[in-house]
């Protein structure tokens, strides 16, 4: 079961990017590289390109479901991060970019860093914990924080915004929408019998405002960046918010660990982050754009 698990987290790895790359070149041509509208969007399900790219990107998490229910946290959610290498190779060979030694330094820090903070994370947290209606509660009330804070900026700040707010924002809001599927998920299979009864209704409408925004947030990053730097902020920052917010509120942290581990697990994690910002910086294409927005404007 466990080599079926990581065969289908690798498969699922390979559909993600290939999925990614697919739809963040039909976004980017469809806007040219300019802010998403909602007329663009809704142009964008008449692209072939985009839309086999959203069947991939289906596939590819139908198989990541498939894999974490054989297997475990520890084997499976790493293997995600392959995601990123394989995307960047792909857009690189697609968009005939070279890559820089600083693109495969932040690569690198991206993939080690978010590995290295969810292999030290899943070895010190509870294996079955119980979510509480105020714990609940906590977790949509910070989100909706969240989607307060993102969405104001988005009106307030749009046509200044770049593609790093994209996918920070995404990254964010999916790795809330990880952990509330996962506690409607627990409550749906628990043993009182009652299934949908134990939903809370203000987790479905959280979900459904995240994931809205999240999405919103991932298409425009597609329209002003690579979609490398798409993949590198949902593999390292979602898995990283979520493991967090379990931590932080859902107190999956057993109460033994080391304060050595809880250490490297902050750097892990400050490693990945650089990693994306570097990224986000240094990307071939990002300083192509940044080259000619410099040329237009002299």
């Amino acid at each position: 079961m466990m080599w079926l698990a990581v065969a289908c987290a690798i498969a699922g790895a390979f559909f993600l990017a290939f999925g990614a790359q697919r739809q963040g070149s039909a976004v980017s041509n469809n806007t040219g590289g300019l802010a998403l509208g909602g007329a663009g969007f809704l142009r964008l399900f008449s692209n072939t390109r985009w839309v086999v790219g959203l069947l991939l990107l289906g596939l590819g998490t139908v198989l990541n479901v498939v894999a974490l229910t054989l297997g475990t946290l520890t084997v499976v959610q790493p293997i995600g991060a392959i995601a990123l290498v394989i995307t960047t190779v792909v857009n690189s060979r697609d968009q005939g970019i070279r890559m820089n030694r600083a693109t495969v330094v932040s690569i690198t820090a991206c993939v080690a860093g978010s590995a290295l903070f969810v292999l030290m994370a899943v070895n010190v947290v509870r294996e079955s914990t119980h979510v509480t209606l105020e714990q609940e509660l906590t977790v949509v009330l910070l989100l909706t924080v969240v989607v307060i804070f993102f969405s104001g900026i988005l009106v307030l700040f749009r046509r200044r915004l770049k593609s790093f707010f994209y996918i920070v924002g995404s990254g964010v809001l999916f790795g809330f929408v990880a952990v509330l599927t996962r506690i409607i998920s627990k409550q749906i299979f628990d043993p009182n019998g009652l299934y949908l009864l134990n939903v809370q209704w203000y987790s479905v409408l959280a979900i459904a405002a995240a994931g809205g925004l999240g999405s919103w947030f991932v298409q425009s990053a597609y329209a002003s960046g690579p979609p490398d730097l798409v993949i590198a902020g949902l593999t390292v920052i979602d898995p990283i918010v979520g493991i967090a917010i379990g931590i932080a509120i859902l107190s999956e942290l057993r109460d033994d660990v080391p304060p050595v581990v809880a250490i490297a697990m902050a750097g892990a994690a400050f490693l990945a982050i650089v990693g994306v910002i570097a990224l986000s910086r240094h990307h071939p294409d990002v300083v192509k754009r940044r080259r000619a927005a410099k040329k237009n404007a002299a």
